[in-house]
């Protein structure tokens, strides 16, 4: 594994980190406690590091799961959270963002995590006006000064949003997280660049591109109901199959693992500090982590990635 700075955090990270929406159980799975135990033996042998959840991801599920997983050896990890949704169930939220809404999060997720402080907290896809609210802002200051959060981030909605992004430092914000991947490159236009200049840590989410750069799907594909693809049209999930045909026959080395590769292809932007991509079983960990080791040459950026 290789580890960069998380910006002016100061954290030190694995360049590959563990998205978990999943265990939240809208990717048409559910997850019992001893099959996210043995991901999280897969990530520690491979020195993952890095977590990333949400308050939303079930009702605190997600997080109830992890802090299960990792409470034996909290101190090796670093724990990314959010605030400002509400589950009530499959693809079902409401919006709660309100300064009261945010210390309720906060606390719900140390219980559920089993930990006394949350190594980055996010904004999560919230509005413009709500991320510019002055009682919010001292309501985090206040968090941060009372050690139960130790960093802040703000998750952007959509991925090109330079608000957030500019406003970061004025905020306390220290970390972006961004939809990137290489089917969807649009921070590439501007928000990068911002975050570079504020010397911001960069968490890179949708990595593989919901699960589309894989290399496991082909046009033609289906996708079950619970599985929050199958709600996109069959045109949609055709036309991003046929993209990626072509990106593997064109653009990934022979032999080399798609998803391994699309990570990689990530990493190499010289704004993204690590990929925070989903895994379903241990496999897909130790096939996430490979990333790691995988040099690969962009033309738009054609220096190796040395990690």
């Amino acid at each position: 594994m290789k580890y960069r700075k998380l910006g002016k955090t100061g954290l030190r990270v694995s360049v590959v980190g563990m998205g978990t929406w999943q265990f939240g159980g809208e990717w048409g799975k559910t997850f019992r406690q001893s099959e996210v135990d043995q991901m999280f033996d897969a990530a520690r042998e491979a020195g993952i590091n890095l977590i990333d959840t949400a308050e939303c991801y079930g009702d605190h599920l997600s997080e109830s799961l992890i802090g299960k997983a990792i409470k034996r050896d909290r101190k090796n990890w670093i724990i990314a959270t959010k605030f400002g949704h509400k589950f009530h169930g499959y693809m079902s939220r409401t919006d709660e963002r309100s300064p009261a809404d945010a210390i309720k999060q906060v606390e719900e997720s140390l219980k559920a995590l089993q930990t006394d402080s949350i190594d980055l907290l996010q904004y999560h896809s919230v509005r413009d006006s709500e991320f510019d609210n002055p009682e919010l802002t001292l309501v985090l200051e206040k968090l941060l000064k009372s050690g139960k959060v130790r960093h802040l981030g703000s998750s952007i909605s959509p991925n090109t949003n330079t608000h957030q992004t500019d406003a970061a430092t004025q905020h306390h914000v220290e970390v972006i997280q961004v939809i990137y991947n290489r089917l969807d490159r649009k921070p590439e236009e501007k928000v990068f660049a911002s975050c570079i200049r504020q010397n911001l840590g960069v968490l890179a989410r949708v990595p593989l591109a919901s699960g589309f750069l894989s290399g496991k799907y082909k046009p033609g594909a289906t996708f079950k109901e619970g599985d929050v693809r199958h709600g996109q049209s069959r045109e949609q999930i055709d036309q991003k199959l046929r993209e990626v045909e072509q990106i593997q026959k064109t653009e990934v080395p022979a032999g080399v693992n798609m998803a391994t590769w699309s990570l990689a292809w990530c990493l190499q932007h010289p704004a993204v500090t690590a990929v925070i991509p989903g895994c379903k079983s241990v496999e897909q960990v130790k096939s996430n982590a490979a990333a790691a080791d995988l040099e690969i040459v962009r033309e738009d950026h054609p220096q190796a990635w040395k990690g």
